[in-house]
């Protein structure tokens, strides 16, 4: 009997340690606030439901964007009311030319009540170099 009791609290610790090594996507949790690599982030706009938004001006979406980007520019007046508009529970992926414009779309976005945001970390300029598709509306 005593065997069998010093068996148990050992038992629980290991499973709770192997709780903390979980992630938040193997978890079932949303992956919020990620700056993500292009491989990432790739991965994340091929997801079914995933919303590409495009927070640069209309002119530099119009000279290059990704496929089925959404443009919302982040230094327009309306950029508050337009993420207003937006599910709060959907899945985000956010980028702009360099990744600071759209490191600072994601945390207004994580600020105003959305779950799973994440942003390329160096922009479409990192996208392009590593040969990954645009499209143009010009």
């Amino acid at each position: 009997m005593t065997r069998r009791r010093s068996i148990v609290p050992l038992a629980a610790a290991a499973l709770l340690l192997s709780g903390c090594s979980v992630g938040p996507e193997e978890s079932g949790q949303p992956a919020t606030g990620q700056t993500l690599d292009v491989q990432a982030f790739a991965d994340r706009v091929g997801q079914d439901g995933t919303i590409v938004l495009d927070v640069r001006t209309p002119q530099e979406y119009a000279g290059g964007h990704l496929p089925d980007a959404v443009n919302i520019d982040l230094a327009a007046d309306d950029f508050a009311e337009r993420i207003e508009e937006l599910e709060l529970g959907a899945t985000y992926a956010v980028y702009c030319r360099t990744g600071n414009r759209s490191a600072e779309a994601m945390e207004t976005m994580l600020d105003g009540g959305f779950v799973d945001v994440a942003h390329l970390e160096g922009g479409i300029t990192a996208w392009e170099s590593a040969g990954r598709d645009v499209v143009s509306t010009r």
